[in-house]
């Protein structure tokens, strides 16, 4: 179930003007998911744990940062331990001490991945395990099978992602194809809350797919409308096109997508991104944006991202950020977390990774304070996005 709770005033806010992307108006909004596992307060931002975990961090680091929600791979994860796993201890959230929400993506992301896809079909996807090498096939009823043994609060249908810069002809394909699974995903998942194998509390989220077609975007979207799903996802942005295209087809989606149902923007999480699309009106973001660069050696920062492995922090005693309320930053200094970088002591990364996590859990608290208080457009220029 998703609840709006308050909306932006118009007067007040901004948001960007279709034909040159400058902000004018907003439809930012504050939101309740509620999951099987609690609420979840919108706009939110989830950390990823493709595993079942976040490089580097435990389920208790997870609750000390205040983290509402993750997202997790219900294919890798049914490859590696497996199903018969998770039936005998339970589901994943007891198998990784996680009492919150999680989001379980399907896997068709993994089309992309050189590597590792075989081939597609309309009756599912092929990929070659990356554990035991050996063919496997997915299907978009597997795919509720396996959230089934998972648990997930949050299931998302599987869908084909076409690459960045594919032509329309194979773009308007595998947007046919996403919207044929779609339809099988939600007669299946029905199916078994009918037989009592989910519960009404297990949701079915669909993704809109398009690419950067115009055409194909409102085509998507309004043919998914129609099923009445729990919440909409907009994929196949974000993978290496040109960003003012990703933000148009935003902007189509968002105008398409029902007003009383949550939106979910697949793997965005740089902050300017993620004002300009709350601005469209998103209400969740994933991405490994902050715990990649983490083990990268930037630190996130309010006036500029750096680079910690620099020796000119080698005497810098002040933390990562200042006034910032993190662990990192209550215990440890730059010079420290620089030192144990260049030494390749590899408890920087954890320690950089919990910075940067609070860090954007931070930023989406300021957004949500901002559209409580109408003072959206003021946060958005403070970041330098107007």
């Amino acid at each position: 179930m998703f609840k709006i709770k308050h909306t932006t005033s118009v007067e007040s806010s901004s948001l960007f003007k279709k034909e040159n992307l400058k902000f004018i108006e907003t439809e930012a909004r504050l939101g309740i998911l509620v999951t099987a596992h609690g609420k979840v307060e919108t706009p939110a931002f989830m950390p990823v744990a493709t595993k079942g975990t976040v490089k580097l961090l435990t389920s208790q680091d997870l609750k000390e940062l205040d983290v509402q929600a993750i997202i997790v791979n219900s294919f890798l994860l049914s490859l590696q331990p497996g199903r018969e796993v998770f039936k005998k201890v339970g589901g994943l959230h007891k198998f990784m001490d996680w009492d919150k929400t999680i989001f379980a993506d399907s896997g068709g992301f993994q089309i992309i991945r050189q590597g590792f896809f075989l081939g597609v079909d309309n009756h599912g996807v092929y990929f070659k395990s990356p554990y035991h090498g050996k063919k496997t096939h997915l299907t978009p009823e597997d795919v509720i099978d396996i959230n089934i043994f998972l648990g997930s609060d949050v299931v998302m249908c599987l869908d084909h992602v076409p690459e960045a810069g594919a032509e329309k002809e194979k773009v308007s394909e595998a947007t046919k194809r996403t919207l044929l699974w779609a339809e099988r995903s939600l007669n299946y998942f029905k199916a078994k809350k009918e037989e009592g194998i989910l519960n009404q509390r297990h949701l079915l989220f669909c993704i809109t797919q398009g690419g950067i077609y115009p055409d194909l975007r409102r085509e998507c979207t309004e043919r998914l409308k129609k099923f009445d799903f729990d919440g909409y996802g907009i994929g196949g942005l974000s993978i290496g096109e040109d960003k003012r295209d990703m933000f148009k087809m935003l902007w189509i989606s968002s105008e398409h997508l029902p007003r009383h149902k949550i939106r979910y923007f697949m793997g965005v999480g740089k902050p300017e991104d993620i004002i300009k699309s709350v601005a469209l009106g998103v209400d969740i973001f994933d991405s490994v944006f902050p715990t990649r660069n983490a083990r990268h050696n930037t630190v996130f920062a309010r006036k500029g991202n750096y680079n910690i492995r620099s020796k000119k922090f080698a005497l810098d005693e002040r933390p990562l950020e200042e006034d910032c309320q993190c662990y990192t930053c209550q215990h440890f200094s730059r010079a420290y977390i620089s030192h144990l970088c260049r030494a390749e002591e590899y408890v920087w990364m954890r320690l950089v990774t919990i910075h940067n996590i609070f860090y954007i859990k931070k930023l989406m608290a300021q957004i949500r304070k901002a559209i409580r208080e109408d003072a959206f457009e003021e946060l958005a220029r403070d970041y330098g996005v107007v």
